[in-house]
């Protein structure tokens, strides 16, 4: 006898299997085009599908399905746009081609599906939990206030992601600020909105598993949070832009690394 644990699994594993093989096909497309890079836009949109399977195969609260899945879809949609869109024409990012370089052209085509599209199709499939948590669980659970506190805080990350990507998007296409470092709008409080806002986004989702009665699923949240603090997010970056930008220090002694802040003086 299928016991409800046994076909959550199930549709997990299931969600597995069908991330792996877009996290191949797009691993296969990098290979002619010498460009790692693909995989940043797949990012969001390996969410959207995942998010999508568990909405088809899941008998949770219709509502609460429909809302986890529009909030997803437009998080994820507009991530992997503004991603394609900003590395349109522009080559492989610098950090693949670090990787590139450090484990040699000659072995990377193949070495790159273990260390980016095979890992990143893995943390897709971990960090998708409270996505399929909140639409399996509480079909006779109606929408109720950490619902509502979800949404809010969803709806705070996705302004400071999006603004912050829209903010740095403009000021970079001003010719005239070359070399110089954004300290205005979002950047003015935080030197990473975008990031944050990210992290925020999780947390959100991370409640609606809550809403259902479940914890475990905040194991997501917490690891987006860890990979964008110290990982592949604000660690990473801000190494590149001190060697690239003199400003940039005066701007970390004065601007808050994360949570948004009133600068210093």
């Amino acid at each position: 006898m299928k016991t409800v644990e046994m076909e959550l699994f199930q549709i997990y594993l299931q969600a597995l299997g069908i991330i792996l093989v877009m996290s191949t096909m797009m691993w296969l497309i990098s290979i002619p085009l010498k460009n790692v890079s693909i995989v940043d836009v797949f990012w969001g949109m390996g969410f959207v599908i995942v998010c999508a399977y568990y909405f088809l195969n899941t008998e949770g609260l219709e509502s609460r399905k429909i809302l986890m899945m529009t909030l997803v879809a437009l998080w994820g949609l507009r991530l992997s746009v503004y991603i394609g869109w900003r590395n349109y024409g522009k080559g492989e990012d610098f950090r693949y081609q670090q990787f590139r370089k450090n484990y040699g052209a000659e072995r990377y085509w193949w070495f790159s599906f273990f260390q980016v599209f095979l890992l990143q199709g893995v943390l897709i499939w971990i960090i998708s939990a409270p996505l399929l948590a909140a639409q399996f669980y509480g079909s006779k659970m109606p929408l109720g206030w950490i619902d509502l506190v979800a949404s809010i805080v969803w709806t705070i990350g996705f302004i400071f992601e999006a603004g912050g990507d829209f903010q740095l998007a403009r000021f970079k296409a001003n010719p005239e600020n070359k070399g110089k470092v954004l300290n205005t709008g979002f950047w003015r409080y935080t030197r990473h909105p975008n990031y944050f806002g990210d992290a925020v986004v999780w947390w959100g989702y991370g409640l609606f598993s809550i809403a259902v009665g479940l914890f475990l699923p905040l194991i997501s949240p917490i690891l987006m949070t860890v990979l964008i603090l110290k990982v592949s997010g604000v660690a990473m970056l801000e190494r590149t832009i001190k060697n690239t930008k003199p400003e940039y220090k005066d701007y970390i002694e004065s601007t808050s690394a994360f949570i948004p802040w009133f600068p210093k003086k």
